[in-house]
C-alpha cells in the first residue's frame, strides 16, 4: 500500500464548503494507510538481503 498523495494546490478551492473537501479525502485515506502500516509486520516487508 502506498502513502496517498498531498491534494495539490489548485485541487482545494479553500472556501471550506465542499462535502467532502478533498482534505477531508486525503486525511482518511491517510489515516488507513497508518493503520496498515502499524498492522504490518516488518519482517514480512524485508528484502531476502535485509534479512541476512
Amino acid at each position: 500500500m502506498e502513502k496517498p498523495d498531498k491534494p495539490a494546490p489548485n485541487e482545494c478551492c479553500g472556501g471550506g464548503s465542499c462535502c467532502p473537501c478533498v482534505w477531508d479525502d486525503y486525511f482518511a485515506k491517510l489515516k488507513h494507510w497508518q493503520e496498515y502500516q502499524d498492522l504490518s509486520d516488518p519482517k514480512e516487508l524485508q528484502t531476502p538481503a535485509d534479512k541476512k
